[in-house]
């Protein structure tokens, strides 16, 4: 809920980041930047889980413009034969880019249908997602009154991490506080 007690308030450019004791294996661990974040849904992408993934028949061109790692990422469980990229551009420009749709952060997606070569020189990074994260109506706003996500401030590169494992940790130890002693959790709370 939002702090007058009506609508919830929007994660939309937000990170979602799962709290230790989230045990669903499709989220331990994940952080989650937030596309969008309304009373329809929301809907978001997972920053942090790589595939092995470096080839993706018809989308070839566009694999040698990924950041590192040049893998596809596994956005969520939703559509997963969807594909979603991210990027974030290489200068602000006044006019709209083609194939170019503005987020927030100077983060944008990319229409993958057209050649990278009509868009690539404006992107700074990019990342490609297998599927996405999706919520129904009041779905996420439960699950946040639950506590099982912290939302937390994110940083435009948290998108393109070169070292997706240990985002989860980075986040949490960046932001301070009572999320910064979640980062020393151990894997295993059992182990605790």
């Amino acid at each position: 809920m939002s702090p007058d007690g009506g609508a919830p308030a929007s994660t939309k450019g937000s990170l979602l980041v799962a709290v230790p004791l989230l045990d669903e294996p499709t989220f331990h661990r994940t952080v989650i930047y937030m596309l969008q974040h309304n009373e329809d849904g929301a809907v978001g992408l997972v920053l942090n889980r790589p595939t092995s993934q470096a080839h993706v028949p018809g989308l070839d061109s566009w694999m040698h413009e990924l950041s590192q790692p040049q893998v596809v990422f596994n956005g969520g469980p939703v559509q997963e034969d969807a594909f979603i990229a991210v990027a974030a551009l290489a200068l602000t420009l006044a006019d709209d880019i083609e194939g170019f749709a503005p987020l927030e952060n100077g983060l944008g997606t990319v229409d993958l249908s057209i050649l990278p070569d009509e868009v690539a020189e404006t992107l700074r990074q990019l990342r490609v997602f297998r599927g996405y994260s999706g919520w129904g109506a009041g779905q996420l706003d439960d699950e946040l009154s639950e506590g099982s996500w912290l939302v937390l401030r994110g940083e435009p590169d948290d998108v393109f991490c070169a070292d997706p494992p240990s985002l989860w940790r980075t986040v949490l130890r960046r932001s301070g506080g009572h999320a910064a002693l979640l980062s020393h959790a151990p894997d295993d709370l059992q182990w605790n």
